[in-house]
This record gives structure tokens, sequence and C-alpha cells, in this order.
């Protein structure tokens, strides 16, 4: 009689399962994935025999926007809630649940209204922005300036009066009136200037 022994270890095959996110791409057994998926690959164990793995993939990008913005003295900004007055270039960076940054950049033109003010005397009336004004006071007109911005201007306006008198009276031989003398009877006329200036 003869006896045979069989010392017999038997390796089995196994499998695994990964779930990864991660930013912009993934290296896994050499090979690198930027996008997401479910991808297998073959390997060997420990113990030499096929074992498959899963990989479970999630791929988020790092992104990088320009938001272009031109406003009028200053720009609010709902984004951030915050408030700029001046011209610039601004950069944000923000992180997702898993680290991937997102970049921001603001390129920002602040323009500036034009606020002024005019102090004007003038004699009976003026003609201003196509309004005629005969009495003194505090005018303001709003309008657009070449960057786009309401504007203002403020008018002190001081309109003095013109004055006008006659004299009569009766003289012999002659008569002298405003540095002129006058020989013959008549009405006769002279511009002189009044205290405030006017005709």
């Amino acid at each position: 009689d003869s006896v045979a022994t069989l010392n017999l270890t038997v390796n089995y095959s196994n499998s695994s399962y990964l779930t990864i996110s991660e930013c912009d791409s993934y290296t896994f057994n050499g090979v690198v994935y930027n996008t997401s998926g479910i991808y297998t690959d073959t390997l060997v164990n420990y113990q030499g025999c096929d074992s498959i793995v899963t990989l479970n993939l999630t791929i988020e990008y790092s992104t990088t926007d320009t938001l272009n913005v031109q406003d009028c003295d200053s720009f609010y900004w709902d984004f951030l809630d915050s408030t700029f007055t001046q011209s610039g270039v601004y950069s944000f960076t923000f992180g997702s649940s898993i680290g991937c940054d997102s970049v921001v950049i603001l390129e920002l033109t602040i323009n500036s209204s034009d606020n002024t003010f005019d102090t004007i005397t003038v004699c009976n009336n003026y003609l201003w922005d196509n309004t005629l004004y005969s009495t003194s006071g505090v005018y303001q007109d709003t309008f657009t300036n070449i960057y786009g911005c309401d504007s203002s201007v403020t008018l002190y306006l001081i309109v003095n009066d013109s004055t006008s008198s006659i004299t009569v009276d009766t003289a012999c031989n002659n008569y002298t009136w405003n540095d002129s003398t006058y020989y013959v009877s008549g009405t006769y006329h002279e511009i002189l200037v009044n205290s405030v200036g006017c005709d």
C-alpha cells in the first residue's frame, strides 16, 4: 500500500471598492485620471492571486473666473456682501468641501460723479439749461457725465435789477445834466451804471 499526502494551500482572489474625491486629477496604480467615473483594475494580491479593485472617483475642478465691473462712486457685490469704493483688481479664493480652490478675480473700475457749484451775478435775468431765471436763488440740475454717472450742478444765482429814473426840470438858457450841457428843450436819455453794476 502507498499513501499519498497532499498539503494544499488555497489562496483566494479578492475584490475591493474605493470611493475617492480629489481635485483636478487622481493617480491610481500609475494611471492619472482627470474625469469622474468608475474604474476597475486587476492587481495581484500578496498571495499571488488576481484581485479586482473598483475605484469610484469624483473629480472636482479648481476654477478661476474674472469679473469685469464698472460702476459709479461705489460697487456693492452681493456675492461677498461687500461695498468697494476704489478701483483695483481684487482676488478672492474659495475652497470646496474637498479643498479645491476656486479663484474669483474682480477687475473693478470706479467712476466718480461730478458735483459742481457755480456762483453767478447777473443783471435782470440769466439763461441756464434752457431756462430763463429772473430771481435770485439756488438752482440745481442733474446730468450724466462722460462716464455715465449721475452728476449735479448747483447754481447760486444773484439777479440784480436795472433801474430807470425820470427827471423833469426847467432852466434858463442851458442845463447841465450828468456832465452834459443842453441848450435846447427836449427829452434826453443817458445810460448809467447803478450801484449794483446794472445799466
